[in-house]
């Protein structure tokens, strides 16, 4: 499904693959019509926005929503289970989804990676694609909602991916409104603090199993992942060449 290629890409790191592609991309979301005309208007304007500065300044302002707290994490299963154990076996199901259908990922790139995630779905039949994004569609709608708060157009992206999936997108987030109304945020400079501290090694404890993590957690998970090679190659039975 080719606009799930182009969701990935603009969901990604910006690069300089994609600043270069602007024009091909925008022709892919306007002839995409898995999504509504309005839909289609929306990721224009966020790759217009994304592409129509600096590069540096597109990957300051990236960094500046995502990487600050857990709350906007691209790691779907951040989200979910968080820094517990069964994070862990969930990645090991993805992974084992991945490889059945011959889908190759980099060493250093964690499955649960949204861009990668989608990547993935991209290579598949368009039922099984709308299946896999059914299957988080709870965290797609949390996200949007949370992205609408910051005034943030990224979140055309997941409103796109819950039509995508089927789903009534203002229906889907009404369902969690509430919930990140009363979150707290996690992005001030005191919830980084608190999230520090959390992570700093303690050697007098006796804890053997303890963190030697010196950094929030989600700043380590980011570290992790390899950005993908984009690739910008919308026959739908192209594979993505993926880095080792």
């Amino acid at each position: 499904m080719r606009i799930l290629k182009v969701i990935s890409l603009l969901l990604d790191y910006p690069c300089a693959e994609v600043h270069g592609a602007a024009g091909e991309l925008r022709e892919a979301i306007m002839a995409a019509r898995e999504i509504s005309p309005a839909q289609r208007q929306a990721l224009v304007a966020l790759l217009e926005r994304i592409t129509g500065v600096e590069l540096l300044d597109a990957q300051e302002a990236y960094t500046e929503l995502f990487e600050r707290g857990r709350y906007l994490s691209m790691l779907l299963f951040e989200h979910v289970h968080g820094e517990s154990r069964d994070r862990g076996q969930a990645m090991v199901d993805l992974m084992a989804q991945y490889e059945e259908a011959g889908f190759a990922i980099g060493v250093k790139e964690l499955p649960d990676y949204i861009p990668l995630y989608l990547e993935f779905l991209a290579t598949r039949e368009d039922v099984v694609a709308r299946e896999g994004l059914a299957d988080v569609e709870h965290l797609l709608a949390l996200l949007a909602v949370r992205l609408e708060e910051r005034q943030s157009d990224y979140a055309s992206c997941f409103r796109a991916l819950l039509q995508i999936a089927g789903c009534e997108p203002a229906s889907a987030m009404e369902t969690v409104r509430e919930q990140v109304t009363a979150e707290q945020p996690d992005n001030t400079l005191e919830a980084l603090d608190k999230d520090w501290e959390e992570e700093q090694v303690t050697f007098l404890n006796g804890d053997s199993t303890a963190s030697c993590g010196t950094r929030p957690a989600n700043v380590r998970a980011r570290e992790e992942v390899a950005v993908p090679v984009h690739w910008v190659d919308f026959n739908d039975n192209a594979q993505p060449a993926r880095r080792a």
